[in-house]
């Protein structure tokens, strides 16, 4: 009696144990192969921003680090944190699309052979199929690294962005200080108009001033009066923008004596510093760094598409093949070289398979396209994307050197005006002291000691504002070089 070439049917249950067997060690070998490219998992977004800078000391009014305490609660700063969060899930995303996928599925037919006299026949048969991105160059793995960059970035504008709604607020509130203060000294210049035109009538009367000297004091009266509207108007209107930036109704201190000063920020460093600081943490250079890398990875992946031909190989075991031509229990794998992906596949059909003979099989296939494929044109194209993205790298470091100098120079000249300030102050205190003491001789009138009260008024006011304005400057600096901590004095993660 001749031998059977094939070996003995195995059991059922032995197969479905080599079967599920094998499956396994080609999915650990392919795990542990993708390990290495694996990027870390991401650090907790509890606390996702750089830590400021130490070269730049903050001090914070307690009410001012109420009004940004409120501003953490702007629509706009959540808009910011969804952001990074969006940016969060979509690395989450990548990264599950360059893990392990697994699909279970079912396929089901029925068959009559022949047609005449044959019988309906049912054949359903499982298959779980396993997917995982091995190779470095895979697309899944390069969109974990881009999507890893787009979350650098996101980062960092997050911290910008808190940053500039930091300033924003601090700029909105000394527009509501300095549209109080206007509207202070407007009710003072109205006063005092209306004093001189009292005082101007009279003397009509008594015939010791010509008509149009009135006519001047009521004019002056109207412009007063048109001054202190203006005034109104703009506080009420620092009063909506306050509102709007933070998202809430305000309450603002109905003196302008009532407003905390903004932040004071100590800069310490010299200009070449702060440049160099601000071009490695701005949020435009983090975005123009994270497009020449996406830049840099399609051109690595179009120069491998163009060099690499687009090779398969595989293997199947198990029951290959029964009398009637259907397969049985099988596994299968394969490794594509060029889109670095390894499958695999566990088929199980719902029939008696035992008298089905095993047998392996093994798979190679190439192709190679040699004309109309346009790879070359693409890695041109590629070339020339990566050359665009150093481009616009070149010229984002480029602004913010402009915008660093810009605010240097602002924060030189607001600190020069402020000693002139602090000296017109020292003079209109020096000449009200004249002017008290003329009238005590009787050289001055009433009226002439009003008006350089209202003078001192003015040059207090002017010099609050300048120091707030130098302050802000400073602020602006600050921010510029992404020294400014956006979440000083408000209770945040640090």
């Amino acid at each position: 009696m001749p031998q059977s070439k094939f070996p003995p049917p195995q059991p059922a249950g032995r197969l479905r144990r080599r079967t599920l067997l094998l499956g396994l060690s080609l999915l650990a070998a392919a795990q542990a192969q993708q390990t290495p490219t694996t990027p870390a998992p991401l650090a907790t977004p509890a606390s996702p921003l750089p830590a400021a800078s130490p070269l730049s000391a903050v001090t914070v009014a307690p009410e001012f680090a109420e009004l940004l305490a409120a501003l953490r609660r702007s629509p706009d700063w959540r808009a910011a944190d969804l952001k990074f969060r969006s940016a969060q899930l979509t690395l989450d995303s990548a990264r599950t699309r360059a893990g392990l996928n697994l699909t279970a599925g079912a396929d089901a037919s029925l068959t009559r052979f022949p047609w005449e006299g044959g019988s309906w026949t049912g054949a359903t048969t499982l298959t779980v199929t396993a997917g995982l991105s091995v190779l470095p160059w895979s697309a899944a793995l390069e969109g974990v690294r881009g999507a890893q960059r787009a979350l650098d970035s996101a980062a960092v504008e997050l911290r910008a962005t808190r940053a500039a709604l930091t300033l924003q607020a601090a700029q909105a509130y000394e527009t509501a200080r300095s549209a109080a203060a206007a509207q202070e000294l407007a009710d003072a210049q109205l006063a005092l108009a209306t004093r001189q035109l009292e005082v101007a009538q009279a003397q009509r009367t008594q015939g010791l001033l010509p008509a149009e000297a009135v006519l001047g004091q009521q004019a002056a009266l109207e412009n007063a009066r048109a001054a202190q509207g203006r005034a109104a108007r703009a506080a009420a209107q620092a009063t909506r923008a306050l509102t709007r930036l933070l998202g809430q109704p305000v309450t603002l201190p109905a003196q302008a004596a009532g407003f905390a000063p903004p932040p004071q920020v100590t800069v310490t460093d010299d200009l070449s510093i702060l440049i160099a600081r601000a071009q490695q943490r701005r949020p435009e250079v983090a975005r123009a760094r994270a497009g020449l890398g996406d830049a840099q990875a399609g051109l690595s992946a179009a120069q491998l598409d163009a060099r690499l031909p687009d090779l398969t190989a595989g293997v199947r075991a198990g029951q290959l093949v029964d009398a009637q031509g259907n397969a049985g229990r099988t596994v299968s794998g394969s490794l594509n070289l060029k889109a670095g992906t390894l499958g695999a596949q566990v088929s199980l059909p719902l029939r008696d398979t035992s008298a089905a003979p095993n047998g392996v099989a093994l798979s190679l296939s190439a192709s190679l396209p040699l004309l109309g494929s346009g790879r070359g044109l693409a890695v041109t194209q590629a070339e020339l994307g990566a050359a665009q993205a150093q481009l616009a790298l070149d010229s984002a470091l480029q602004s913010v050197e402009l915008d660093v100098r810009s605010r240097f120079d602002t924060w030189t000249d607001e600190r020069a005006a402020l000693n002139a300030a602090r000296l017109n102050d020292e003079q209109a205190r020096t000449a009200l002291g004249s002017a008290r003491a003329r009238l005590d001789a009787g050289l001055i009138t009433a009226l002439d000691l009003q008006q350089a009260e209202l003078t001192v008024r003015q040059s207090a006011l002017n010099l609050t504002a300048q120091q707030n304005a130098a302050a802000l400057a400073a602020l602006a600096l600050a921010q510029a070089t992404t020294d400014l901590d956006p979440l000083l004095a408000t209770g945040g993660p640090r």
